[in-house]
């Protein structure tokens, strides 16, 4: 999972989740391909789903998804210096990307299509990456 940041906004993605049948926001994230380190495929997602590669990628924390049911992570990485680049992806439908000022992060949690776990781990863990750089 990347957490895109440009020019002072989050950049969200929004996209139809079938479990709970609507569209949800959410970071981009995608399955690490055969040959590639999870960065590859961070900046890989980045230019599939957003639009954008970056310059900058930063390894927050790998996450257990539920480690007492089975053995998935997942890492999740900070995106900056971004700059426009497209790649063909895989997604069923174009993904609409929704940004969202960085200022205004406490408002996010309050709204109802943001509710993924992962999504909003990696929010706070970006909070937390941010503050430790100022």
């Amino acid at each position: 999972m990347i957490v895109p940041i440009h020019e002072g906004k989050l950049l969200l993605a929004s996209e139809y989740a079938a479990g709970t049948d609507k569209y949800e926001l959410g970071f981009p994230k995608g399955l690490i391909d055969p040959g590639e380190t999870a960065a590859e495929a961070a900046n890989r997602e980045l230019q599939e789903e957003i639009g954008f590669g970056c310059h900058k990628l930063t390894l927050l924390k790998e996450l257990s998804l539920a480690p007492g049911y089975f053995s998935s992570k997942m890492q999740i990485f900070v995106a900056e210096q971004l700059y426009p680049s497209h790649l063909e992806g895989d997604e069923p439908e174009p993904i609409d990307v929704i940004p969202w000022p960085l200022t205004d992060w406490q408002a996010l949690l309050d709204n109802a299509d943001f509710s993924e776990s992962r999504s909003v781990s990696a929010l706070f863990l970006t909070q937390q990456y941010l503050a430790s750089a100022e």
